[in-house]
């Protein structure tokens, strides 16, 4: 019977396998026949606020130009909807995103409790053991980008470096090379003092202050309150001075409203995950009090296993929590933790978070139900987004929007798909050197079913 310690080690090796502190730089191919300037016209929601009525001209795969009056130099498109930013979920494990939700047996004090437990190993851990084996690499990221994809996601964290280490992936990997650079890291678990990984946290801490890595990841006090674990872990982790202004706790369940303090006054961020945290420990972290003292918040939807099944869901939950914390949040700011918040915890904000001029066109559109656009997205689900565009290259829109916008030719890797009732398209491979083509989702789809008969479906 393996120890604790020998279960959580397997477990940190599973998560980082192929994640070196440097990456090769990854290629990216060009379009055959580049998309022609177009503009979308809708509801904006801008850096400024939202409009009610404007058109987001994209050219050259960037945003190049707001503005409220109809351009006359582009083909303008009606979409009747809300137009916004791409949306940023700041923690996942995406190669587990291929399975359907776990229900866990029993409430948990804390993470290591449930990744030593009987029940996770036989639904969650052997399941993907068996997939390593079987599928080839990248096919459980490419799957998981799909699904964050259709549900407005244009980037993402904790994907595993040996999907992405040679060529950028469907959607952007935020805490590996994005924009030409990787300067983010992230560690599944703070080291114990005998832990091999302690002089690599120390060479993180040594990086931030030399200003070379400006977002660090930590799952951190990922446990009930008062639970002793949780609370040494703590100790250790102001100890091993990793308290800096580019950490990003995640999770911090266990933490009370003194360390909140604590943390938010050496600038830590935090990326919460309410719905997994509830399903696991029955409680979730006092976000409430982390915004009061000044914390920025982002929102992430964890994994399939526990948490939500995408990362609009994962603001509903989160807005019920704030609510019972007695911190009502107002529709724009549960936007900005997906949106421009996330992309300034992700180190990122100058290029995506924001619809803004010369920023990469990253950005959503959807069905609008509500005459306030942030409440809009508040309410949405992923059955809502009617398309998606990542550097201005149209990836996931309505069938009948596709071909006008995406400039693409007709491949293997697009597809037409029904997904909730809705005709859309798919091109998973834009991104791909020429040299190494990438699978359809329906190819994705069946080495995976064929390796793991159990997958979790995308559109349900």
């Amino acid at each position: 019977m393996a120890t604790v310690e020998e279960v959580n080690d397997a477990f940190e090796q599973a998560y980082s396998r192929g994640i070196p502190e440097e990456l090769p730089v990854p290629t990216r191919r060009p379009r055959a026949l580049p998309p022609a300037p177009f503009a979308l016209h809708g509801a904006v929601i801008t850096p400024e606020g939202a409009w009610s009525s404007g058109y987001v001209v994209v050219a050259d795969g960037v945003v190049s130009a707001l503005t409220r009056r109809r351009p006359t130099s582009v083909t303008v498109h009606e979409t009747d909807g809300v137009i916004l930013p791409g949306l940023l979920d700041l923690h996942g494990h995406p190669e587990f995103n291929v399975f359907a939700a776990w229900e866990p047996p029993q409430l948990y004090a804390n993470r290591y409790r449930w990744r030593a437990s009987d029940p996770y190993h036989l639904l969650v851990r052997d399941p993907q053991n068996t997939l390593l084996e079987l599928v080839p690499p990248r096919t459980q990221t490419r799957y998981a980008e799909v699904r964050a994809l259709v549900g407005g996601v244009t980037g993402i964290q904790g994907a595993s470096g040996a999907s992405t280490a040679t060529m950028e992936p469907l959607v952007r990997n935020v805490d590996l090379w994005a924009f030409g650079a990787h300067r983010a890291r992230a560690m599944i678990d703070l080291p114990s003092a005998s832990s091999r990984d302690v002089p690599r946290l120390k060479k993180i801490v040594t990086d931030i202050a030399a200003g070379d890595v400006t977002a660090f990841y930590l799952h951190l006090c990922e446990g009930v309150r008062g639970d002793k674990r949780s609370a040494g872990e703590f100790e250790r982790f102001l100890a091993l001075n990793a308290a800096t202004s580019a950490t990003n706790i995640i999770h911090g369940t266990s933490l009370g409203e003194a360390d909140l303090h604590t943390v938010a006054e050496a600038g830590c961020r935090l990326v919460w995950s309410p719905q997994s945290n509830l399903r696991l420990y029955g409680e979730t972290t006092l976000a409430g009090v982390a915004l009061d003292a000044g914390m920025p918040v982002a929102l992430g939807a964890d994994w399939l296993p526990s948490g939500s099944s995408s990362l609009l869901a994962e603001m509903k939950v989160a807005r019920r929590e704030l609510a019972k914390q007695g911190h009502v949040v107002a529709a724009a700011d549960l936007v900005a933790m997906v949106t421009t918040v996330a992309a300034r915890v992700a180190g990122l904000d100058g290029h995506v978070g924001s619809l803004a001029v010369g920023r990469p066109a990253d950005l959503v559109v959807l069905e609008r139900h509500h005459v306030d656009p942030y409440e809009n997205v508040c309410l949405a689900d992923p059955s809502w987004v009617e398309l998606v565009s990542i550097g201005g290259d149209v990836t996931y829109a309505r069938a009948d929007w596709f071909a006008a916008l995406s400039g693409a030719a007709e491949g293997t890797t697009i597809e037409n798909l029904i997904a909730w009732g809705k005709p859309m398209r798919l091109d998973t491979g834009f991104a791909s050197p020429a040299a190494a083509p990438t699978p359809s989702l329906s190819s994705v789809r069946g080495l995976l079913t064929s390796a793991y008969p159990a997958i979790g479906p995308i559109f349900a």
